[in-house]
């Protein structure tokens, strides 16, 4: 089963290099952005030895909470994709 995990700041937190990312932009000519927000995205492969989405999505949703994710400034989110 293959698995993505999107991680960004909370809503409130600041985003220094969101905002050094909207100036470059904004230097390359690039007007009218107003916000950029940053963030990071893992795809995963998982084997999930006779599990179900739902084991999967709990495995996920733990590496988020211990490793993924500073859940003191950050949110995830995770999606469980079809293997392709």
């Amino acid at each position: 089963m293959k698995a993505r995990v999107h991680v960004t700041l909370k809503t409130g937190v600041l985003d220094p290099q969101g905002e050094a990312i909207r100036q470059a932009l904004g230097g390359m000519g690039y007007g009218g952005v107003d916000a950029v927000r940053q963030g990071k995205v893992f795809d995963l492969d998982l084997t999930l030895n006779g599990g179900d989405r739902a084991d999967a999505r709990r495995m996920l949703e733990e590496m988020c909470e211990r490793l993924l994710a500073n859940t003191v400034i950050e949110r995830y989110e995770v999606t469980l994709l079809d293997d392709a």
